[in-house]
């Protein structure tokens, strides 16, 4: 009941044999056939493509890159805000405490 079970494997059915190699054949043109023209020089292409920005392109990549800089910089400079709020309050904290236990301990 706890144990799993296991599915099991399905055998071949029959024998399979690998797939024919065809290998491709050249055709010589005869006696009677128009001769062929030379072949153009191949011009090899270029390993990456040549990326080319129209001035639109350029001013929305512009304009998408301050956008990115002015949220990234809003964005850490509310944490570095926080953090001080944070530390400013703690050291507040500290300083009322501190005042409420001298104050006990002169009384006593």
């Amino acid at each position: 009941m706890f144990r799993p079970k296991l599915p099991t494997m399905p055998q071949p059915t029959r024998l399979t044999t690998p797939p024919a190699v065809i290998q491709p054949t050249t055709i010589t043109p005869g006696s009677s056939a128009t001769p062929v023209p030379p072949q153009a020089p191949i011009v090899p292409m270029p390993s990456r493509p040549v990326v080319q920005l129209t001035p639109g392109a350029a001013l929305a990549l512009v304009v998408g890159g301050t956008a990115v800089v002015l949220v990234v910089g809003a964005v850490l400079v509310s944490l570095l805000l926080a953090v001080a709020i944070t530390g400013a309050s703690v050291a507040v904290c500290a300083v009322v405490l501190r005042s409420l236990l001298a104050s006990e301990a002169k009384r006593h």
